[in-house]
């Protein structure tokens, strides 16, 4: 999976939403911003894909998948 930042506005709002995407598919939101600044959201997307760590699988979800 590739690693992404999503800013996104809806019509009507006056707030923009900012969600990081790591490399194992995570979703970070990293908040509700009236403007924003790319240099920040950058740090701390970085800041985040520096320290990602690979989720544990959930034996239980990985054998009902199996079944499936």
């Amino acid at each position: 999976m590739s690693r992404k930042i999503n800013i996104s506005k809806y019509e009507g709002n006056t707030h923009y939403s900012v969600h990081v995407i790591d490399s194992f598919g995570q979703e970070h939101h990293l908040g509700y911003f009236k403007s924003y600044i790319i240099d920040d959201i950058e740090r701390q997307a970085q800041e985040i894909w520096n320290n990602e760590v690979k989720p544990k699988e959930d034996l239980m979800s990985r054998a009902i998948k199996e079944c499936i």
